[in-house]
């Protein structure tokens, strides 16, 4: 698989993130602070995230997704878009429970605005393991088969050594 990367644009209001190859962890910094300050703004609508060019993508990187839903639809009374063109990614979203906080689409039915290279934040270790601690958290709110599935990774990381 090819390393991860994440493009970025906004277009009225509409944020567009375009995910390539393999999407970990190591970019979940960057991604929960571009996904904060962009909600924060004041003409924020909506989001859409492209992962048609996705080959992998951790749990770490689909909690902050999650993260981003759970604050839309209290914020704004959105619902952010994902489209997945590749059944393995689409299988995992919606074991994941994000048919019931994201609109789904197998198809992308407009053109994208030009993206730019998502701007790298470094982080601590310890800031790196509240990250993923807080993104397990998230989904394991989503569903039952979330909570059961993520407990014991959420245990183990709430009982490490800070």
């Amino acid at each position: 698989m090819s390393k991860g990367r994440i493009l970025v644009a906004e277009q009225n209001g509409v944020h567009v993130l375009k995910f390539l190859g393999d999407v970990r962890l190591t970019l979940c910094p960057s991604l929960d602070q571009y996904l904060n300050q962009a909600t924060e703004k004041k003409h924020f609508k909506n989001v859409l995230i492209d992962l048609t060019d996705t080959q992998g993508i951790d749990s770490t990187s689909l909690g902050i997704l999650a993260k981003l839903a759970v604050k839309m639809r209290k914020q704004v009374a959105q619902v952010p878009t994902l489209v997945s063109t590749n059944n393995n990614i689409t299988r995992i979203l919606l074991s994941m429970g994000f048919d019931k906080v994201f609109t789904l689409m197998n198809k992308l039915d407009q053109t994208l605005p030009p993206c730019e290279q998502l701007v790298h934040y470094g982080c601590s270790e310890q800031e790196m393991q509240e990250k993923v601690l807080e993104a397990h958290k998230i989904l394991m709110g989503l569903n039952d088969k979330n909570q059961e599935a993520f407990k014991n990774v959420v245990s183990a990381l709430e009982n490490q050594p800070s």
